[in-house]
């Protein structure tokens, strides 16, 4: 892997969290291995880039790398022993400095300092001493799930491939949005020394439907009714996200129409659901109707009335 994850990701090291962000949705949605099966070439480039912003999409992490304290792979650098602070202590003792009435006291405050240098950690002054287990949390995994309309609305289940090339089913809950980020817990890299495993995140991409539209928890349709059931009214069955539904057309409706359906939209998290809108749009037979133009032909109300009154204002 680079060992510039800007570069990987294609930014600036000032670039801000949401061009950091949208250069990973974009590298992301070309690389992932749903979209390039059997591609070891992109698989890796995705590995890459995946690692890249977990790195510096984490602001904490981001800084930490910044300063250097960490690689990018996210582990820590070692930290360099500040020895002119030893030397210039030892200058200022002086020979007497190792000559006090302590006696070997200062060898063992010596044997310290040796400790810290080489990165061991003493058990106390006249105790032995042993090396310390670093305990590091495990680095979070990213992923990408493509779901159609229904499944985000509704909630499904789905395999996620990982960066690693294997597989986990994630379960959706309903009214799940795009762009929407789903952690799992635990299900990340494995963490050093016993520390805890990082996290799954992954984030949803929904696509759209060729009726339903989505307005934060509602659903929007345009519904095409005949010109009797426009005129005379009656019921008629209307498709929805929760199920199909008769509803009733009143008398007289026109195209623009919009009917509300109530506890037909997108589930929440508390039970409820949004509602549906549907809009009429009157349609006319797609062949000539001789019966119907001949009624047009007739019509004088028709023809007196001017529905664009006003629109050259």
């Amino acid at each position: 892997m680079s060992d510039d994850p800007y570069a990987t990701l294609g930014v600036k090291k000032d670039a801000t969290q949401e061009e950091i962000r949208r250069a990973y949705r974009k590298l992301a949605r070309k690389l992932h291995p749903d979209l390039n099966p059997g591609d070891k070439a992109a698989e890796e480039k995705f590995k890459r880039v995946s690692a890249a912003n977990d790195l510096l999409g984490d602001p904490e992490k981001r800084a930490r790398f910044d300063r250097g304290e960490i690689d990018a792979s996210g582990q820590e650098r070692p930290q360099q022993p500040h020895y002119d602070r030893y030397y210039r202590d030892f200058a200022e003792a002086g020979p007497q400095g190792y000559a006090s009435g302590a006696g070997f006291a200062d060898m063992a405050d010596a044997d310290e300092i040796l400790a810290e240098l080489f990165g061991r950690r003493g058990g106390g002054r006249g105790r032995g001493r042993g090396s310390s287990t670093i305990r590091m949390r495990g680095a979070d995994l990213h992923g990408r799930l493509v779901l159609d309309f229904l499944e985000a609305v509704n909630g499904a289940t789905k395999r996620v491939t990982l960066p690693d090339g294997g597989t986990i089913d994630v379960t959706v809950p309903p009214g799940t949005r795009d762009g929407q980020v789903l952690r799992l817990r635990g299900k990340g890299g494995a963490g050093l020394g016993g520390g805890a495993s990082g996290d799954l995140l992954v984030e949803v991409q929904v696509g759209e439907h060729r009726h339903y539209t989505r307005r934060g928890d509602d659903i929007l349709l345009d519904l095409p009714v005949t010109l009797p059931e426009a005129v005379l009214g009656g019921r008629i069955r209307v498709p929805t996200p929760a199920g199909a539904v008769m509803v009733n057309v009143p008398k007289g409706s026109n195209t623009g129409t919009v009917l509300r359906l109530r506890g037909r939209g997108v589930p929440r998290a508390d039970g409820t659901r949004g509602d549906a809108y549907v809009t009429l749009r009157i349609v006319l037979p797609d062949k000539p109707d001789p019966e119907l133009e001949a009624f047009a032909q007739r019509w004088q109300a028709g023809k007196d009335q001017d529905p664009r009154a006003g629109m050259e204002a």
